[in-house]
């Protein structure tokens, strides 16, 4: 089973301002955002990248770029832009002020019972989650297919659509996602393969992640087992 690290885009303008972007071109990375994205990248330098894939978005493609930068000159190629892993369409929602949706009716259901929100002019979160899922699970099966099942590669996208995809691999129903906390220039850790996918990491944003080197850890068992061979202990 390949290892796909799910990255979140760098803050951006519109993070820093409260504003929902949704698929507004031309939003891109702050000078926060910036270091970031940068800093992302120095985590898994330490980790040859079979593939780096992204959202169209700019804000994602500029964070894909700064991971790609700190790869070795013979890793992976360009970055791979995917439709599939793009923002929410928030439809007449995208643009506005997020203080202004508290007094709407459908935010309740987007906090509490997201799979039955839908966006007006948009997209329902249910779709979301469906098309971000099976982009990650077809590229998760593309680079075992060219690279082998030690793989390690990278999926950028955005916080709503990450959030969609730790769900499905936790087993958690749309519902709860909100339970989860994506930040930017975040890194989630997913195994797929077998008769589940494995998560090993949620919203990190330090610590070395050289240990996912050294390929999948043994099969699960009572008790947690001794975990991946090449983690440092002291």
């Amino acid at each position: 089973m390949a290892t796909v690290l799910l990255v979140r885009h760098g803050r951006t303008t519109a993070n820093a301002s409260g504003l929902l972007a949704g698929r507004t071109p031309g939003v891109e990375l702050d000078e926060s955002g910036r270091t970031q994205a940068g800093d992302a990248g120095r985590r898994i330098a330490a980790l040859p990248l079979a593939d780096v894939v992204s959202s169209p978005l700019e804000r994602c493609r500029q964070t894909a770029t700064a991971i790609l930068a700190q790869q070795p000159a013979d890793g992976a190629g360009e970055v791979v832009v995917e439709e599939d892993l793009t923002e929410c369409d928030y439809g007449q929602w995208q643009g506005r002020a997020l203080a202004e949706f508290a007094k709407e009716p459908l935010w309740e259901v987007v906090q509490n019972q997201p799979s039955a929100a839908a966006f007006p002019g948009g997209e329902s979160m249910a779709r979301m989650q469906a098309r971000g899922v099976a982009a990650v699970r077809s590229h998760d099966a593309r680079v075992v297919s060219a690279a082998g099942p030690q793989a390690v590669w990278v999926a950028v996208s955005h916080g709503d659509v990450i959030k969609a995809v730790l769900a499905d691999a936790l087993g958690m129903h749309l519902d709860v996602f909100q339970r989860l906390d994506v930040a930017p220039a975040s890194i989630s850790i997913v195994r797929y393969g077998g008769p589940r996918p494995h998560v090993l990491g949620v919203n990190t944003l330090a610590g070395d992640l050289s240990w996912l080197g050294a390929g999948a850890p043994e099969a699960p068992q009572v008790g947690g087992g001794a975990g991946p061979a090449g983690r440092a202990t002291t």
